[in-house]
């Protein structure tokens, strides 16, 4: 992992490419139960019938576990290949990008990112929140989930598997807080220690019921 400066504009293409190449593959990969948790708990916050945006949906599993739920979901991501296969699940899905979320101003409950957020360089993090917060009705709430915890990095991670390696940004608790509660409130944040190598950081934020 190299420290660079780069904007996100920079690396969405190459993401692109990376996770459309691994679209079969990463369909066939069971969750793993702390991310089965991690999910539920931001369910169980919801109330019935949420209309909830799942952003970086990839092939839709956690937007099935929600639409079996009885919430309202529509899945976005930049891989058009990761939409067709949540289409195929019979979700309603969109390909674009995080600054590029097409939707009506306030027109969702909550939005679920889990591991996505990690691939946006911290330049552009703060626009990326601006535009997840304009089209979550006030009071609702968003799921940030993503690995760091440690030392600040960013840039494409040695030894990845996709091709090209994809770009990430890791981020300290603090930095993280930071450029969340600019826009939001903290309801909960807590790390879980995956293993020795991983750490995750869950972070639940409520967007403010008044502006």
């Amino acid at each position: 992992m190299l420290d660079m400066t780069v904007r996100y504009d920079e690396v969405v293409g190459p993401l692109r490419t990376a996770y459309d190449a691994g679209a079969a593959a990463r369909d066939r990969v069971d969750k793993e139960p702390w991310k089965l948790a991690e999910r539920q708990g931001f369910a169980d916050r919801l109330s019935p019938g949420a209309r909830l945006l799942e952003i970086g949906a990839g092939t839709g599993q956690d937007s099935v576990h929600f639409q079996r739920q009885g919430f309202e979901v529509v899945a976005a991501d930049l891989s058009p290949e990761m939409v067709e296969r949540c289409r195929a699940k019979g979700i309603e899905a969109y390909a674009m990008d995080f600054l590029q979320l097409e939707f009506p101003a306030a027109s969702f409950d909550a939005v679920f990112a889990m591991n996505c957020l990690l691939h946006v360089p911290n330049h552009d993090l703060p626009e990326v929140l601006a535009t997840i917060r304009a089209i979550l009705r006030p009071g609702g709430l968003l799921f940030i989930g993503v690995y760091g915890g440690g030392e600040s990095a960013e840039g494409p991670l040695v030894g990845d598997d996709h091709v090209p390696p994809r770009f990430f940004s890791f981020r300290t608790d603090e930095q993280l807080l930071g450029f969340a509660t600019d826009r939001f409130d903290v309801l909960d944040f807590h790390p879980v220690v995956v293993d020795r190598h991983r750490r995750f950081q869950s972070l639940t934020l409520r967007r403010p019921g008044s502006e």
